[in-house]
């Protein structure tokens, strides 16, 4: 059994991610230190020690945790009628995590042009179409699926990261229905109809 993490360590790490976020909006990662998230997050450096090695394992594990908790919404996407019904379900779960996270994506990717979430974003998605590909391809084409998964999720990840630069240039139904337009009905043929 995974045992329960302390409420109080719980309420620190969330106040350092808040903190480096915070310090993210307006200085590059780089020219952060580590007591610069200390004096904003009202802690001292020990506590901070206590939990993380440096300003990168911070980082790294808040990232981490946007995965665990993109990945487990996920693993709850039913919609696998057909390929695309699949595709719209999974962006559209993606895009509402995007948006539940705007603060954070923004932080690290519009702020300071840190590519280690859009690789978690590619990562996790490549994951679960990988991993449904597996409970449901039926293949019936020349072109292996791992390359059809690429081109759609690089493409996807790539409106993603737009939203997240320009987040009112298109609002997430424009983009959901834009999408729509372009991803084809048959993209694997996953389920013989």
């Amino acid at each position: 059994m995974k045992k329960r993490e302390d409420l109080r360590i719980i309420k620190t790490k969330k106040n350092l991610y808040e903190s480096l976020l915070k310090l993210m909006k307006d200085k590059s990662f780089e020219e952060i230190k580590v007591a610069d998230i200390c004096n904003i997050a009202l802690v001292n450096r020990s506590t901070f020690y206590d939990h993380f090695s440096d300003k990168y394992e911070l980082l790294e594990t808040l990232i981490k945790d946007l995965e665990a908790e993109l990945s487990t919404k996920l693993e709850n996407n039913q919609s696998i009628e057909s390929a695309k019904e699949y595709y719209m379900s999974m962006i559209k779960i993606l895009f509402e995590h995007i948006s539940d996270n705007m603060n954070i994506y923004s932080s690290i990717i519009k702020t300071n042009k840190n590519g280690i979430a859009s690789d978690m974003l590619k990562d996790a998605i490549l994951k679960d179409v990988k991993n449904t590909l597996k409970k449901t391809s039926t293949k019936k084409n020349n072109i292996p699926t791992n390359i059809i998964s690429i081109f759609f999720v690089s493409g996807v990840i790539n409106v993603c990261l737009e939203y997240i630069r320009e987040p009112f240039k298109f609002s997430t139904t424009e983009i959901l229905e834009y999408l729509n337009f372009l991803i084809p009905n048959d993209i694997y043929n996953l389920i013989d109809n």
